[in-house]
């Protein structure tokens, strides 16, 4: 007699554990695709043309890793909270913003074809060498007041082309979209995922966490329709009538003028909702609101809306403002704000056409 508790029998081996079979192994409940079927980021940096950019690229790949352990680590390591400052913007800097900061304006600053970089945490712009080639702009931390609660955030960064051989001023950094060649994101989230363009699609990549390499998983293509918005819904007495008429559209569902229910989703952290839309599809927008009528928006130009409208629209969506596209704006300065819409072409068409 053993006891007679199923627990207590199946801890003490009176009862076959649910997970082994009849020759005493545990099965694999899921078979990992071969580690050779996914190919390595640093391998294919190789074959760019430009190995100054490869370089680059490798070298904000690699800050990354070193940013996602610091996140894994969080309250552990006594990184969270408040630092105790603001940044240009006027905004609460969080003790991981200033540390990821640091971080990659270190790691950039030791990259040898970098010839400028512009934070959105830094006052100005910061020469590096003048003979070099690269302009970057960064993110460190996007989403970063998601921090505290153990929800997403993640880097955003921009490559630019160099305009000059003499001092690195703002004024270099001052170029449309259209001129990036490259940018991306790495996402912190369950898996630290890098997604990447060079001018030819998006390609996604996920951290292995066994081997240390961002291993290629699955190509971005955001199909033309969606049934999926994102939105700060709280804000919406303040948006423009075009917006609020094109999200009261969306609310009415089947019975309204589009004939189809909408979800939606919102995380608070534009790296983390443009993700979705990347992975799955959908419209993410962030508006001009009455409640400072004189800022044109909340995003900011070099660092959000340009890097992402890149990897949108390579990803098939469109990326714009109710003006037009995003990629085609001429910056004024370099923590410029803009409105944003971007995904779905479908949607974001209608949107910017009821601005019309």
């Amino acid at each position: 007699m053993g006891p007679a508790n199923p627990i207590d029998r199946l801890l003490l081996g009176h009862l076959p554990h649910p997970c082994v079979n009849a020759d005493g192994i545990i099965p694999r409940l899921f078979t990992p695709r071969p580690f050779m079927s996914h190919p390595i980021l640093n391998d294919q940096l190789q074959s760019l043309d430009d190995q100054g950019l490869a370089t680059t690229l490798a070298c904000l790949a690699d800050t990354c890793k070193t940013i996602s352990q610091q996140l894994k680590r969080g309250e552990l390591a006594g990184i969270l909270g408040a630092a105790g400052n603001e940044n240009v913007q006027g905004e609460e800097q969080k003790k991981l913003d200033v540390i990821a900061n640091d971080l990659i304006k270190s790691a950039l600053g030791a990259c040898e074809p970098v010839r400028g970089i512009a934070s959105e945490e830094e006052d100005d712009v910061v020469g590096l060498r003048e003979s070099a080639g690269l302009l970057v702009t960064f993110d460190p931390l996007d989403g970063s007041s998601n921090i505290d609660i153990n929800s997403m955030v993640g880097t955003i960064f921009s490559i630019l082309p160099g305009q000059s051989t003499g001092p690195v001023t703002e004024a270099e950094f001052l170029q449309p979209g259209r001129n990036q060649v490259a940018a991306g994101y790495v996402l912190y989230g369950p898996s630290t995922m890098l997604a990447l363009t060079t001018g030819n699609g998006v390609d996604m990549y996920t951290l292995d966490p066994v081997s240390g390499d961002f291993l290629l998983t699955r190509e971005a293509n955001i199909p033309e329709a969606t049934k999926e918005f994102a939105i700060n819904m709280s804000n919406q007495r303040f948006w423009a009538p075009a917006v609020q008429t094109y999200i009261a559209e969306l609310l009415q569902g089947a019975e309204g003028p589009r004939g189809k229910n909408y979800n939606m989703r919102w995380v608070a952290a534009m790296v983390a909702d443009v993700h979705r839309v990347l992975c799955r599809g959908g419209v993410f927008m962030y508006p001009w609101d009455q409640r400072d009528p004189n800022k044109p928006g909340k995003l900011r130009l070099m660092y959000e809306a340009n890097p992402m409208g890149f990897l949108v629209e390579q990803a098939g969506g469109q990326c714009c403002t109710p003006e037009g596209p995003i990629l085609d704006l001429q910056p004024e300065k370099i923590h410029q704000r803009v409105p944003v819409i971007l995904g779905a072409a479908e949607e974001v068409s209608r949107c910017v056409g009821m601005h019309s």
